[in-house]
C-alpha cells in the first residue's frame, strides 16, 4: 500500500497538539480540583487549548483512512492491532501504575479501567472500541455510495450539536459525581432517553464512529483541490469551530469567576468549562475537517521527511503512550525557571511561553527516546508499536 505522506505529517502535528493540550491543563487544574490563577491564564488556556483540541479526532481519522474498510480477515486485523496497539498499551499502563501513586491499588484498578493519574490512556480504550466495530461495518463501507455516506455524516453532524440542545432545553448544566468520583455533566433526556434508558435514537451513530466514517469519506470521495480552494473552505470551518470552542470555555470560566481571579472549585467545574471542547461537539468536528483539508495538501517527501517526519510518525503511538513521564518533569523544570502567570519573568506572556516551550521540549525528548526504543530488534515493536 502506497504510503500517505500527509498522514505522517498529521500524526506528528497531532502528537505535538496532544502535548500542548496536556501542558495547558496545568493552568486550569490544581489543588486536587479546578484552579485558574489569573485572567491572563484563562485567556491563554482558551486560545492555546482550543487551537489544539482536534488532536484526538485526527488520530482516529488517520486510522480510518488507512485501515477502513479492513483489507484482510477479521482475525488477521485483530492480530495486527494487538501487536501494534494492545501490547504497547499494556506495557505503558503497567509503567504508570508502578511509577505513580499507590502501585498495589493501581494494579487492581487496571482490571477495570486506566489509572486516572495517566488519564490520557482513555484514548486507547476508545480506539479499541472503534476497532471492534470496524469488521462489522467493513462490508457496508466497501459498497457505500457518496450520497448515502453523506446522509450518515449529516446525521452524525447533527449529533454533535445535541450537547448544545441539552443546554438550551435543560437550563444550566449540573454535575453528577459517580462512585468513582468522576464528574459527569447531567443529561436532559432527548429522543427516547430516560432515567432507565440511555440508548436514544442517535446513541449508535454519535461519537467517534463519525470520525471513522469521515476518514472513509475523505479517502473515497474528497477530490484533490487547489491551495486556494482548500483555504477558502478550511479557514472558515476552522474559525467557526474555534469560535464555538473558545467562546464556550471562556464564558463559563468568566461566569464562575464573576470577574475575580483566582477561580477554583471541584474538578467538576472543569468538566463544565470543557464541554465545548468535547470530541463529539460541533466545534471540534469543524476544526478536524479543516485540519484534514490542509494536511491532505502535503505531498512532498525529501530528506526532512525521510530523516525526521517518517521515523517520528512511526513512533507517534509510543510517544502518545509515554509522553506524560517526560512532560511532568519538563513542565516543572520550565515553571521553576519562569515562575507562574503574570508574576512570572515574562509577565502576561509567561503562560504561553511555558506551554509552548514545555510541549516542544517534551515532544523532542519523547521523540528521540521512542525512535531509539523502536529500533531495538524484536522488542521495539512491543514497546512503541
Amino acid at each position: 500500500m502506497k504510503r500517505e505522506i500527509w498522514i505522517d505529517w498529521l500524526r506528528l502535528i497531532a502528537c505535538l497538539f496532544v502535548m500542548m493540550t496536556h501542558c495547558c491543563e496545568t493552568f486550569y487544574f490544581g489543588n486536587g480540583g479546578t484552579l485558574i490563577m489569573t485572567k491572563a491564564d484563562a485567556i491563554w488556556v482558551t486560545l492555546l487549548n482550543t487551537f489544539t483540541r482536534a488532536c484526538v479526532p485526527l488520530f482516529v481519522v488517520a486510522s480510518s483512512y488507512l485501515q477502513f474498510p479492513i483489507h484482510y480477515s477479521t482475525g488477521e486485523f485483530f492480530r495486527r492491532r494487538a501487536i501494534r496497539v494492545l501490547i504497547p498499551f499494556a506495557i505503558w499502563s503497567l509503567a504508570y501504575a508502578l511509577a505513580w501513586g499507590e502501585p498495589v491499588q493501581n494494579l487492581k484498578d487496571l482490571m477495570l479501567n486506566f489509572n486516572y493519574s495517566a488519564g490520557h490512556l482513555w484514548f486507547v480504550y476508545m480506539l479499541l472500541g472503534v476497532y471492534l466495530i470496524m469488521p462489522l461495518l467493513s462490508p457496508w463501507a466497501e459498497k457505500v455510495g457518496k450520497r448515502e455516506l453523506q446522509i450518515y455524516l449529516c446525521i452524525w453532524l447533527f449529533t454533535s450539536i445535541i450537547p448544545f440542545i441539552r443546554l438550551w432545553t435543560g437550563g444550566n448544566p449540573s454535575v453528577i459525581y459517580g462512585p468513582s468520583g468522576i464528574p459527569n455533566i447531567s443529561k436532559y433526556p432527548l429522543w427516547g432517553e430516560a432515567s432507565w434508558n440511555a440508548y436514544g435514537t442517535f446513541y449508535y451513530i454519535s461519537g467517534f464512529i463519525g470520525y471513522l466514517l469521515l476518514g472513509l469519506y475523505f479517502r473515497r470521495f474528497v477530490a484533490e483541490m487547489s491551495w486556494k480552494k482548500t483555504l477558502l473552505i478550511a479557514i472558515p470551518l476552522f474559525a467557526a469551530g474555534f469560535g464555538i470552542g473558545a467562546t464556550g470555555f471562556y464564558n463559563r470560566v468568566q461566569a464562575d469567576a464573576s470577574g475575580v481571579f483566582p477561580v477554583s472549585g471541584p474538578v467538576g467545574f472543569a468538566a463544565i468549562w470543557e464541554s465545548t471542547w468535547f470530541n463529539d461537539t460541533i466545534g471540534i468536528v469543524l476544526m478536524t475537517i479543516a485540519w484534514l483539508l490542509v494536511f491532505r495538501k502535503i505531498k512532498s517527501g525529501g530528506k526532512l521527511y525521510e530523516r525526521i517526519i517518517l521515523p517520528v510518525s512511526k513512533a507517534s503511538y509510543g510517544m502518545y503512550l509515554s509522553h506524560m513521564f517526560v512532560l511532568s518533569a519538563v513542565a516543572a523544570w520550565i515553571e521553576s525557571l519562569l515562575k507562574r502567570g503574570e508574576d512570572g519573568l515574562l509577565g502576561f506572556w509567561t503562560t504561553p511561553v511555558e506551554v509552548i516551550c514545555a510541549a516542544s521540549v517534551t515532544f523532542v525528548v519523547t521523540a528521540l527516546i521512542c525512535v531509539i526504543l523502536q529500533k531495538i530488534p524484536k522488542a521495539g515493536k512491543w514497546i512503541i508499536g
